[in-house]
């Protein structure tokens, strides 16, 4: 059964409702994982997305804040949550596809602006909800999984506009990038992305600072697709939609797409 995935921090659902729904129209994934929510999950604008296909929905909202969401046109049950590090915090849902095969859509705290856990609060939870997510997979290793989402890191030299600019900021810290190979390493975690595309600067978010995003190209990966060894073999065309991040009133981030046949 092929099917298409995407993954997206949209930056606030009912805001860019429309965006959600553009997106939908023009690239209909079967299955779309949002991050950054902002809204309970009663207040997500489901009606609008029903009616272009995406009958299917679990997620798990907070006001304001945080909330990931799972819509598909493909049937698909609830298959639970983790508070990672017990933070109390909407940035993590599951759900199972009728083949059986899981999906994990994650939201990794940004970790605010200082890579130093004794000075920022929010580093810290970022590394212990990172710690917390690979002792999760070595204690349930994964099989038949896609992890997908906002990992709030870009692990590669060629993940970043620029290595050795970005190496004390977060998002690309060594600190950051050890913390997130441990998280693939526990759980046997293939980079879907990059198997497709595996050499060149390639981003996924550009940050409203710039003026001229495009032109200055100052961009992270920072959204990523994964899959376990068992299926990484039916991934294909991998790509990055960078022209949404120049549509009206964007997400920050571009989504991010790959196509399974299992």
């Amino acid at each position: 059964m092929p099917f298409t995935l995407a993954t997206w921090n949209i930056n606030s659902v009912r805001l860019r409702e429309v965006l959600v729904a553009r997106l939908m129209t023009e690239t209909a994934p079967d299955i779309l994982c949002l991050q950054e929510c902002k809204s309970p999950v009663e207040l997500i604008p489901l009606e609008q997305f029903r009616a272009l296909g995406y009958h299917h929905i679990v997620a798990r909202g907070q006001k304001g804040y945080n909330g990931v969401a799972i819509l598909s046109k493909l049937p698909i049950t609830d298959a639970g949550h983790s508070d990672f590090a017990a933070l109390g915090h909407a940035r993590h849902v599951a759900a199972r596809l009728d083949n059986g095969v899981l999906i994990h859509n994650c939201y990794v705290p940004a970790g605010g602006d200082i890579p130093d856990r004794n000075e920022n609060l929010k580093f810290g939870q970022k590394l212990d909800f990172l710690a917390a997510m690979r002792d999760q997979f070595r204690k349930d290793r994964p099989a038949r999984s896609i992890l997908v989402g906002d990992l709030n890191i870009a692990p590669r030299e060629d993940d970043v506009w620029n290595h050795k600019a970005l190496l004390k900021i977060v998002s690309h810290t060594p600190v950051e990038v050890e913390h997130l190979g441990a998280v693939m390493e526990a759980g046997d975690w293939q980079d879907v992305t990059r198997a497709h595309i595996p050499g060149g600067p390639l981003f996924s978010w550009w940050s409203y600072r710039s003026p001229d995003w495009d032109a200055a190209d100052k961009g992270r990966r920072l959204d990523h697709v994964w899959a376990t060894p068992d299926i990484l073999g039916a991934a294909s065309d991998s790509r990055i939609l960078r022209a949404v991040r120049g549509w009206d009133q964007p997400s920050d981030h571009a989504p991010v797409f790959a196509t399974f046949d299992l």
